[in-house]
């Protein structure tokens, strides 16, 4: 049976209930929306903040494996127009307009920033002999290409780790999809199971770095990743 507060002062992380208009708190106790709330949904960072400065609000998260995401913010409706319709104003200004270029200038120098310096820590991770630098460079830039983006999800763009874990990160997982058989895999469902095969194919893609490092005379036509350099379209092959 839902349970019903007798006062909606809280600020509260919930997660989605077993109707639309239920949460469950952090206790396991399926809680009954109040009437006069409504449901904003995820996407106006801006908006989310000032209606939570406003008052009591539910914060429902969802977590999906290790993964957690927004589903919204409830709150007093009322509370919700007020601010959607301040911020509508304010964001309808000359003075808006012009800090909104500004910060997106600022953003996008940031991330021009942020992309050289990764691309260099992927270089650096990669140590390839000299004979190899070009392939290195190539394949800096491929990581680097995929990894970086804004919203990627990907392990460059945590701030968690030093960037240089995060170009070796960057660069095994790009292998892995593009010079192995990962993608193709039929892997038990066993706890663990896909980890271990991780590892395993990790193991193999840094073997095969160190052969670049070493200088080694290396066969292109057999190499997995000079055939994915080659490869514009990025198609992984099989290790």
């Amino acid at each position: 049976m839902a349970k019903k507060r007798s006062q909606s002062t809280d600020a509260l992380i919930v997660s989605p209930g077993p109707s639309p208009n239920q949460v469950i708190d952090a206790d396991g106790n399926v809680m009954q929306v109040p009437d006069d709330w409504a449901l904003l949904p995820p996407g106006d960072a801006g908006l989310t903040r000032r209606v939570k400065a406003a008052g009591p609000t539910w914060t429902v998260k969802e977590r999906r494996g290790r993964r957690v995401f927004s589903k919204g913010v409830w709150a007093n409706q009322a509370q919700i127009e007020a601010a959607s319709e301040k911020l509508e104003q304010e964001r309808s200004t000359e003075a808006y307009a012009k800090r909104r270029v500004r910060d997106a200038e600022r953003r996008e120098k940031k991330q021009q920033v942020y992309v050289e310096d990764f691309e260099t820590a992927v270089i650096e991770f990669l140590n390839f002999a000299a004979r190899y630098a070009s392939l290195a460079k190539d394949l800096a830039q491929r990581v680097t290409t995929h990894a970086t983006p804004v919203g990627s999800g990907t392990v460059a763009r945590t701030q968690r780790i030093p960037i240089e874990r995060r170009a070796e990160s960057a660069v095994i997982a790009w292998m892995r999809h593009q010079t192995t058989a990962y993608d193709d895999m039929v892997i038990p469902r066993v706890k663990g199971k896909r980890r271990e095969v991780r590892r395993m194919l990790a193991e193999r893609s840094r073997k095969l770095l160190n052969q670049y490092r070493q200088g080694r005379d290396i066969d292109r036509d057999s190499c997995p990743l000079a055939r994915a350099l080659e490869d514009p379209t990025g198609d992984a092959e099989t290790l």
